[in-house]
């Protein structure tokens, strides 16, 4: 049986939508792997990667939100990672960097 997910879309105060825990997430959880496609230009869901491509998010994992300190980490092999631990209820965000 898959694992449950551990977080679902809601209304975000800090962006429309976002996405929170729907159950406590310890520090250095694996909460996924996100699907992407490379991108042609930036999007609403475009992360730009170390070497400049432009990749768009396809899964659910596009609601993480900007914010600091961030609570989630993208890799470079595309997981997401809890940074610290995160209780039921908490937006995941991920610190995109001083340009945002």
């Amino acid at each position: 049986m898959a694992p449950r997910k551990s977080y679902a879309v809601r209304r975000s105060a800090v962006h429309g939508k976002g996405l929170f825990a729907t159950r406590p997430i310890a520090s250095d959880t694996v909460i996924g792997h996100c699907e992407v496609k490379p991108a042609d230009e930036a999007g609403l869901h475009t992360l730009t990667l170390a070497d400049g491509r432009l990749v768009d998010v396809c899964c659910t994992l596009k609601y993480i939100n900007h914010g600091r300190p961030a609570n989630v980490i993208y890799y470079d092999d595309f997981t997401v990672v809890a940074l610290r631990d995160i209780a039921a209820g908490e937006e995941l965000l991920h610190d995109y960097g001083d340009e945002w």
